[in-house]
């Protein structure tokens, strides 16, 4: 009797999003990150990364959190355009001013009378996570500490996560001294979830698209 021949046809191509396909990853994208962030801000709670940073100083200050996030974006963005190209940046850029214009302006569309904090920490760290996600795989970034982190890899040897996991820890310890040991706990949890989302659904060659 014999066996089955192994198939040894090619793996197929990446297909090309085409332009409609991108700016709908772009709306969805933007859209979830930012309700994951405005449930994070109603709970007083930090996540990872440069929103981490913009939520912890709009609680330490008067200042908006959304505006904060483009704000502290902006040197970042700066520092990385020649490791993303204009394109990319575009599309970056576009995505951080949506999250800060959404979030800044969400009370207008968006009340809430009451929300438990480990709900906002689960559902927020889902929404964020998969937002980031749609973005990701059109290509488009969310600037940050992330881009210092690829070229200090690149130019030093340093590991990009690492670098990245140091800056979280750092925004972490400084939330102790704003909010209380309850809400820093749920922050790191919400950040497990996150990261949880992007690792089982984020790896080489699961997604063939490309923009």
């Amino acid at each position: 009797m014999s066996r089955p021949a192994h198939s040894s046809a090619a793996p197929a191509a990446p297909s090309p999003h085409r332009l409609h396909e991108d700016a709908a990853a772009l709306v969805i994208g933007v859209t979830m990150v930012s309700l994951g962030l405005v449930l994070y801000g109603e709970a007083r709670l930090v996540t990872s990364g440069l929103a981490g940073l913009a939520l912890l100083l709009g609680y330490a200050t008067p200042l908006n959190s959304g505006t904060l996030l483009f704000t502290l974006n902006i040197p970042f963005l700066l520092y990385g355009l020649r490791r993303m190209g204009w394109r990319v940046l575009a599309r970056t850029v576009v995505a951080i001013a949506g999250i800060a214009l959404l979030t800044r302006f969400s009370p207008v569309v968006l009340g809430i009378a009451h929300l438990s904090p480990p709900y906002a920490a689960l559902m927020g760290g889902i929404l964020m996570g998969m937002g980031a996600l749609a973005l990701v795989r059109h290509r488009t970034g969310l600037g940050g500490i992330s881009l210092v982190a690829m070229d200090l890899q690149e130019r030093r040897g340093w590991r990009a996560g690492y670098v990245q996991l140091v800056f979280d820890l750092l925004v972490m310890f400084s939330a102790l001294f704003v909010l209380d040991l309850g809400q820093v706990g749920l922050s790191l949890f919400g950040a497990v979830v996150l990261n949880l989302v992007l690792a089982l659904n984020h790896k080489p060659g699961r997604y063939l698209g490309v923009s």
